[in-house]
């Protein structure tokens, strides 16, 4: 079933009252002969929440502490890729870890790979994993996140899933430029991908691995690195909508559909999908595991 959201803004409304009966081939104007060109909607932000079938996680094992193993350590059981069906082959296990190949090409440049996802919703929850990233390497785990489509060239396609999701981030801090970029470190390992910066910065070199956890309840979100608690943030508040304003999500931005998933992030319901990001580069996730929170 797909629920369905279209947006248009005040701007497109002002356009459509000023053209004066002048053709103007950017306006969108009813009057001009240029009115049907796809110009006319650049205004219009519609998407569809796509919502697939979820995994039963009921029979899963679950430890003494009430966390639900959903990385069996064989397989990829229970997981698939964004927009998909099934994990593209570039996804693999690799002695008890799963394990993207990179592609080397970068984000979006892998032809088997795609953005990896456990396909059940959790809204309130702790999950606990371990991470270990390549030299140079660049990943991510996105929480809360939906399968989006939007209009494009005649047919519906998903936009990438970092437009409806929070990112906890991945990275050789030592030996991928991202670390320099941003603000404040907000770019390096465990910090709150371009927002706010994990401290202390305690992440391991390439090649080594990483404990980590992200905890979600009831909007306070937690990011733990190592032993060490290193991003705090709440969600659907304004402090959150302050931070979206300010960052490349604003509103008036690249991304306004971005803007108007995030601000309500995880949908009505405030629950989504846990992902592992392919950005071309190998990284390695294990010991990956879940505990609902209410």
């Amino acid at each position: 079933m797909k629920h369905s959201y279209l947006f248009v803004s005040a701007f497109a409304a002002l356009l459509l009252a000023s053209c004066g009966g002048k053709c103007n081939c950017n306006c969108g104007c009813q009057n001009c002969t240029c009115s049907t060109d796809s110009s006319a909607s650049k205004d219009t932000a519609a998407y569809t929440v796509v919502e697939k079938p979820q995994f039963d996680i009921s029979k899963l094992p679950k430890d003494k502490d009430g966390f639900i193993t959903i990385f069996d350590g064989k397989t990829l059981t229970g997981w698939r890729c964004y927009g998909k069906d099934k994990p593209g082959s570039d996804w693999n296990v690799d002695d008890g870890a799963i394990h993207l190949k990179g592609s080397g090409n970068g984000e979006g440049g892998g032809v088997n790979g795609g953005d990896l996802i456990f396909a059940h919703k959790f809204k309130n929850f702790e999950l606990d994993f371990e991470y270990k990233i390549s030299k140079g390497g660049n990943s991510g785990v996105f929480y809360l996140a939906q399968e989006v489509t939007t209009p494009q060239n005649g047919k519906e396609e998903f936009i990438p899933i970092w437009q409806s999701a929070s990112e906890y981030q991945v990275l050789d801090n030592a030996n991928h430029p991202d670390a320099q970029l941003g603000v404040d470190g907000n770019r390096q390992s465990g910090s709150l991908y371009d927002m706010i910066p994990a401290k202390p910065q305690n992440a391991k070199p390439f090649g080594q691995w990483n404990t980590a956890k992200i905890m979600v309840f009831e909007g306070t979100v937690i990011h733990g690195q190592n032993g060490k608690n290193v991003v705090e943030y709440h969600l659907w508040t304004p402090k959150w909508k302050e931070m979206l304003d300010n960052s490349k999500f604003k509103a008036d931005g690249d991304f306004p559909i971005a803007y108007k998933l995030l601000l309500n992030m995880g949908g009505d319901k405030h629950e989504g999908y846990i992902g592992f990001q392919d950005h071309g580069d190998d990284v390695w996730y294990r010991n990956v595991k879940v505990k609902i929170l209410k």
